[in-house]
């Protein structure tokens, strides 16, 4: 019982500390600096973005100046950077948002290359075949990844049709 009385003091210090710092909204001239990498290298990389539009596994998420820390899981979808200079959409197959303390975003993704780079054509080929494999009377685990392809690849098609 000790340790629970513990446990709650410590947390009234706590929240007593976070209320005195408390969070303002963005102002026009915050900007986030983002990265934006794979593996194996950055995609994109900036210091002068405005708002970064996420596919969170939550849902669609707009990230300004600001916001919150956070982690947030990417599903396969657009991520899109917004510039005063105009805007930027990657499509990525999944990952991690990260929103830190001071205006940084870090986005770490799986794959990921611009929308532009991606033809609708090849994406409904690959959509056709990765299908006929998820159906086929291949192993199990053959079936699975099948299916992940295509959950991949219609995310894709979706993005592309927009």
């Amino acid at each position: 019982m000790s340790s629970l009385r513990l446990l709650s003091s410590t947390a009234r210090r706590a929240t007593a500390s976070f209320a005195l710092a408390r969070r303002g909204y963005a102002e026009i001239s915050d900007k986030l600096k983002l990265s934006l990498a794979l593996p194996h290298q950055a995609i994109f990389s900036s210091q002068d973005v405005v708002q970064v539009n996420i596919p969170a596994e939550s849902g669609d998420m707009g990230i300004l100046s600001n916001h919150v820390p956070s982690i947030e899981p990417l599903r396969p979808g657009v991520v899109e950077v917004i510039e005063n200079s105009g805007s930027q959409k990657f499509f990525v197959s999944g990952g991690f948002a990260t929103v830190h303390p001071n205006n940084k975003l870090t986005i770490n993704v799986i794959e990921g290359a611009p929308l532009e780079d991606f033809s609708i054509e090849a994406v409904r080929s690959g959509l056709a075949e990765a299908n006929k494999v998820a159906a086929g009377t291949g192993s199990e685990a053959d079936k699975l990844e099948a299916r992940i392809e295509a959950d991949v690849y219609e995310a894709l098609q979706h993005a592309l049709a927009k």
